[in-house]
This record gives structure tokens, C-alpha cells and sequence, in this order.
């Protein structure tokens, strides 16, 4: 059963900033950042809160309360030098300045996207060879064409992205769903992503009841995804490629690319193209022989 999201609180702000700045420390050495290392165990691994401050030039008072969450008015110059000296990724320091000032930020109310743009819909029935999903800021699948579903979720209801209650979950999916435990044979390196970017959404809407109460779904039935998020990894994964083993036609190699509307609302639309000549695109044309012509998408939107 999921958790309710009306039971559920907000995201932590103080403590997952703590728990981020704890595992970037974690991960540098001091001769990684030009320290002298006189040798010794270490009580901590990897950079010291003392260490840190000094490389980024703050007090070591200073530093503490804001690990420790007791300081919400962190000046850009102090952001920056913190994510210079920890080495931050981009998504990492928009993720730091999401936790380090909430109060700088006017969250808006969460809002149900329970249904998707009409234009999107026909964006999904316009590109019928390619497989495409259209994606919530949950991450829930709000619609998808024929190769879509067939590609990532063949086992599911087509219908089911049009029933909220029972809506799929790309998120869900790729740790509680045995089906789709099978089609990623990378599957170590599908689950990074997946929580990488998990994350950034959950640092953009820390006040998303329905975010927060998916995030501990995962984090109670799912001892993969409490390992990953307790190392808040932090990324964007926009575009790239993916191995699928698929029960139907086997091994495919697909490039995806992830592109957001832009009206705001956190709805995307996430597509998978293949080398032209290779094994993988003739597989994909025989899985669009197998699940059929698309009317569904072409139909108007249920009210």
C-alpha cells in the first residue's frame, strides 16, 4: 500500500543538507584538494570539517552550523567557495542552494498533474516510430505511444497512465517491479540515475506531499533504494543510452533524451532512437510489428 500523501511531511530541508555536505566531504582527500596529509587513521573519512573551512575560507563555527542545518542565510560568496572547494557537478551546486535557502525561495502549492498537455499527447502520437513517454514531475507516466509501452512496460494496462489511482511509476517500477528488474541489464547503473535525479526533484519540490510520501514508499520496501539515497547522489540524466533486454526481441542499445515543456509544470517527454542500420533499430521495428498501429493516442483526451 502507498503511503498517503496527506500523512506525509515535507522533505527535511536542515537534514538533507547535513547528510549532502557529509557525503561530498566524504568523497575528497586532502592531497585530492592539495592538503597536507601527515599519514595516521583518520577518525572520518575524507576531508575534516576543519579542512573544508579552510579551503573554503569560512570558520570552522560557521561551517558547522550550516551542516548541522542551524543556518538558513548562507551568502552566494559562501555557496560558491563551499562548491569550488567540494568540487560540485552543476546539478550539485543547484541542489546546495536549494537546501542552504529555502526561505530565499517562494515554493508554489503542489499541484496535481494528472493529466498531460494535449499538445504533448499528440507530440506522443506525431513520433508513432520512435518510443516515447510522457512523464510527470513525479515521474509518473502520464501517456505513452504503442512502441513506448511496448518497449518499457509491455506488461502493464495500455490504459493505465489514464487512472491516477493505479498510474504507473517510472520511479516505482525500476525498484518494486519484477518485470522491470529484467529489462535493464545494467541495472546498478539504471538505479543511480534513477535516484540522481530523484533527488534533484526533490530539492526543486521539497514540499510536494505526493514526492516525499514516493520517496519513503521506496526507502521502506526497497533496500537498493535506501542504500543509493542514503549517498545523496545528486544529477540530472537528461540524455544518454541505455541496454534493454527485452522479453520479446532481445538485446537493444537506444539513445534517449529527456526534454521538459515549457510551461513550467515539471511534465517531460522522454524518447529512445536507435543507430540507424544497427540490430537495435531492426529490433525496434519488429517490436512495432508485434504490438500493432497506434489509434489510442490519436483518440481526444478524457475529460
Amino acid at each position: 500500500m502507498d503511503i498517503p500523501a496527506s500523512d506525509t511531511p515535507a522533505m527535511d530541508q536542515p537534514a538533507e543538507l547535513g547528510g549532502f555536505l557529509r557525503t561530498r566531504r566524504a568523497r575528497l582527500r586532502p592531497e585530492d584538494v592539495g592538503l597536507v596529509s601527515y599519514g595516521g587513521r583518520r577518525r572520518v573519512p575524507g576531508l575534516r570539517r576543519e579542512e573544508l573551512a579552510q579551503l573554503a575560507g569560512v570558520s570552522v563555527a560557521y561551517y558547522t552550523r550550516l551542516e548541522q542545518g542551524q543556518s538558513h542565510q548562507a551568502s552566494e560568496g559562501v555557496l560558491d567557495a563551499l562548491a569550488r572547494a567540494l568540487r560540485l557537478s552543476a546539478d550539485e551546486q543547484a541542489y546546495l542552494r536549494e537546501l542552504a535557502r529555502p526561505a530565499r525561495v517562494r515554493r508554489r502549492p503542489a499541484v496535481r498533474h494528472d493529466k498531460v498537455r494535449p499538445g504533448v499527447r499528440r507530440l506522443l502520437a506525431a513520433v508513432a516510430d520512435v518510443p516515447a513517454v510522457a512523464l510527470g514531475p513525479r515521474f509518473e507516466i502520464l501517456a505513452w505511444n504503442r512502441l513506448g509501452h511496448a518497449l518499457i512496460a509491455g506488461h502493464l494496462d495500455v490504459d493505465s497512465p489514464d487512472r491516477p489511482l493505479d498510474r504507473p511509476n517510472a520511479q516505482r517500477m525500476l525498484f518494486l517491479d519484477p518485470h522491470t528488474r529484467e529489462l535493464y541489464p545494467d541495472r546498478e547503473e539504471a538505479l543511480r540515475h534513477a535516484v540522481s535525479s530523484l533527488r534533484v526533484a526533490a530539492g526543486q519540490r521539497p514540499d510536494d506531499p505526493q514526492l516525499t510520501a514516493l520517496i519513503g514508499e521506496l526507502s521502506m520496501k526497497s533496500t537498493e533504494f535506501s542504500a543509493l539515497w542514503s549517498r545523496h547522489g545528486v544529477g540530472n540524466c537528461t540524455f544518454g543510452t541505455k541496454r534493454f533486454h527485452h522479453p520479446l526481441v532481445g538485446e537493444l542499445v537506444l539513445d534517449f533524451e529527456m526534454m521538459q515543456t515549457p510551461d513550467g509544470s515539471g511534465q517531460g517527454v522522454l524518447m529512445y532512437t536507435a543507430e540507424e542500420g544497427s540490430p537495435s533499430e531492426a529490433a525496434l521495428r519488429l517490436l512495432a510489428a508485434e504490438c500493432g498501429p497506434d489509434v489510442r493516442v490519436l483518440e481526444p483526451e478524457r475529460p
